[in-house]
């Protein structure tokens, strides 16, 4: 597996997570690491006939994330030499079947796509877990739900119930939560007692119209082979128990 780090920075942290991959997996294109100077740069992954990219921040490289980063980017490399139906699936396919006839609100139609990063993600990190601990995704997964989670205003909103997660949407934090949790228990990483669990507890009571239970069965229960037609269905029936409602088409 050829590992290219271009620019100044960290290699040590990729190199480590090469050896990790190494165990289990191969990728057959080069891997070119490409650190960007904005510290809010988002870690992601973009593919050529020729290669791999991974960007990611030089903060982000020397963080005690970096390994863990590198690995869960280096499996949806993976994914997509597979051709994996999550890496490969239409989303506006999708949302044209799930949605045709709907009204749908913008903001919900950007949630459908986090939607379906969160099912890529949980099949790169089927990879990821399978070769590396699980322990800093865990925490890191806590400390991003703890923050939607953690400011309380102090107006009450409309049912006089105070909102638990203002940072953030509710209604997405909602499936945040979902997927955490249905990461950590498909690979077994929480016990009942977690704090993960009180964390969604209080997201899921912010937006109690979405089906927090059902988006943590749909996460968790991903079928570890599938095709690309059960996996678009999946994909269509998830997109509809979150949009919802009835109308037009989507604008």
């Amino acid at each position: 597996m050829d590992i290219r780090v271009q620019g100044p920075g960290p290699t040590a942290p990729f190199l480590s997570a090469r050896d990790l991959f190494e165990t289990e997996h191969d990728l057959s294109l080069p891997v070119y690491v490409q650190l960007q100077d904005d510290p809010d740069e988002r870690t992601w992954a973009a593919h050529d006939d020729d290669r791999h990219v991974l960007n990611i921040s030089r903060q982000a490289a020397s963080s005690a994330m970096a390994r863990e980063l590198a690995l869960h980017e280096f499996s949806h490399m993976a994914r997509h030499e597979q051709d994996h139906p999550s890496h490969t699936q239409s989303l506006e396919e999708v949302l044209y079947l799930a949605l045709a006839g709907r009204r749908v609100e913008r903001r919900k139609l950007s949630h459908c796509y986090q939607i379906a990063n969160h099912m890529k993600d949980i099949y790169a990190d089927d990879i990821t877990l399978s070769v590396g601990p699980g322990e800093k995704l865990l925490a890191f997964l806590e400390s991003r739900l703890a923050m939607a989670v953690a400011d309380r205003p102090e107006t009450p909103t409309r049912a006089g119930l105070e909102r638990l997660s203002p940072s953030a949407d509710p209604e997405i934090t909602v499936v945040n939560a979902a997927f955490a949790l249905a990461l950590a228990e498909r690979h077994d990483l929480v016990g009942d007692d977690h704090r993960l669990y009180d964390l969604a507890h209080a997201a899921a009571m912010d937006a109690p119209d979405v089906d927090f239970e059902g988006f943590k069965h749909r996460f968790r229960e991903l079928g570890r082979e599938t095709d690309s037609s059960t996996y678009r269905q999946v994909l269509v029936d998830a997109t509809r128990a979150y949009v919802g409602g009835e109308g037009l088409a989507a604008e």
